[in-house]
């Protein structure tokens, strides 16, 4: 039932081939799967991914530039890389436990629940033609905080990930109902062997109250490999005095400049959330051949402290339920944590890790192995850990 929505949303999806013996006249048994029906690819071969997670990477296909008039083929492999996220338990419905997949439990219920509108993060990215012609957006990082929500002027980070490139968008908020800010942009400056600053895009004009953007786009140097890098932003502008009353100009532009908090691309910033179906399988398929290991001494003085700060570094999706310590057992024995991802230029990365807190009280013990296809991508991700 669920599955017929594929039929709808992809019609080159990878078709069953029909069995050498199969007699081209032979009527189909009703009800069964039948070969060349994408359906029957899903019953019989399963998806890599939840409906859920299926549905969204359709609509952000979709919305990338130029994507409809591609000659590519659209198969699984070239969809793009969603993101997963984690429901809050109080928000947790009955049904929704049928392979934690909402859009598959609404299917076999019959019950069809009110969606929300997904806005993709790079929409703002695509809708500049400058900016969309550097390709498709890997991923987008949750908005940083540059300066307090009480300045003058509020600004924010985005950072969109592409194989080649960041886009740093800055939505800059004016709070000062006697100015109207001009020419706006975000001077980014850092000592970095990987990336170098390639152009920006000014937000020509904010009103008082308005939230406009100015981008930023950094380029990665070819061949150099990742590491993290702290860059010093200040926000750049020219000045319009108004009359508060009548929202009418009053003077000619000035230049002025507001600092701004440090910013950093870390290499977890490359590392998209994906969960895989079955761990313990995806762990052997890969093997260990590109395989790093590493112990670590982490100053956490708890342990359930010490598993958020291993998943926020690496960045990457806690499966079979390792993301928390259960409630009571913390520091009691060590703890599992199962971790997938998607890294940039598409490798999948897999990391086990376990997390024990030493007797004396003197901090946590991390011993972890991650493996991918890619041993360069398998030592950037173990270099995370700080």
């Amino acid at each position: 039932v669920a599955v017929s929505v594929l039929k709808d949303a992809m019609e080159e999806f990878p078709y069953l081939a029909p069995a050498e013996d199969a007699d081209p006249d032979e009527e189909p048994v009703p009800d069964e799967p039948q070969a060349g029906d994408p359906a029957a690819f899903v019953l019989l071969q399963g998806l890599p991914m939840s409906f859920d997670r299926l549905e969204r990477s359709i609509r952000a296909y979709v919305k990338a530039p130029a994507a409809m008039d591609s000659p590519e083929q659209l198969t699984l492999s070239t969809l793009p890389i969603v993101e997963e996220y984690e429901k809050p338990e109080s928000a947790v419905d009955e049904g929704d436990d049928i392979g934690a997949d909402p859009a598959l439990a609404a299917a076999v219920s019959g019950k069809e629940k009110e969606k929300k509108e997904v806005i993709d993060p790079a929409a703002a990215v695509y809708a500049i033609p400058e900016l969309a012609a550097l390709g498709r957006v890997f991923r987008s990082s949750p908005p940083t905080a540059l300066s307090e929500e009480e300045a003058e002027y509020v600004v924010t980070c985005v950072k969109h990930v592409l194989p080649e490139h960041i886009i740093l968008q800055f939505p800059i908020q004016n709070t000062l109902e006697d100015q109207r800010l001009v020419n706006c942009t975000v001077t980014v400056e850092g000592d970095s062997e990987c990336f170098e600053v390639a152009g920006e895009v000014a937000a020509e004009s904010i009103k008082y109250g308005e939230t406009v953007n100015a981008f930023t786009v950094i380029s990665r140097i070819p061949d150099a490999p990742l590491s993290p890098c702290n860059f010093e932003c200040v926000l750049n502008f020219g000045v319009v005095q108004v009359d508060p009353k009548s929202g009418e100009d009053e003077s000619d532009p000035f230049e002025e400049e507001y600092p701004l908090e440090e910013l950093e691309i870390a290499t977890s910033d490359f590392m998209a959330k994906v969960s895989v179906p079955d761990f313990r399988s995806s762990w052997e398929m890969v093997g260990n051949a590109n395989e790093v290991l590493e112990k670590f001494a982490l100053q956490f003085k708890k342990q359930e402290d010490a598993v958020a700060a291993v998943i926020d570094f690496l960045g990457m999706q806690p499966c079979d339920g390792t993301g928390h310590i259960k409630p009571g057992e913390g520091g009691k024995k060590p703890h599992m944590l199962h971790l997938s991802g998607v890294f940039v230029g598409g490798t999948n990365v897999l990391a086990r890790a376990q997390v024990a807190a030493q007797g004396d009280a003197s901090g946590v013990l991390l011993k972890i192995a991650v493996r991918s296809d890619d041993p360069d991508v398998s030592r950037m991700v173990a270099d995370c850990i700080r």
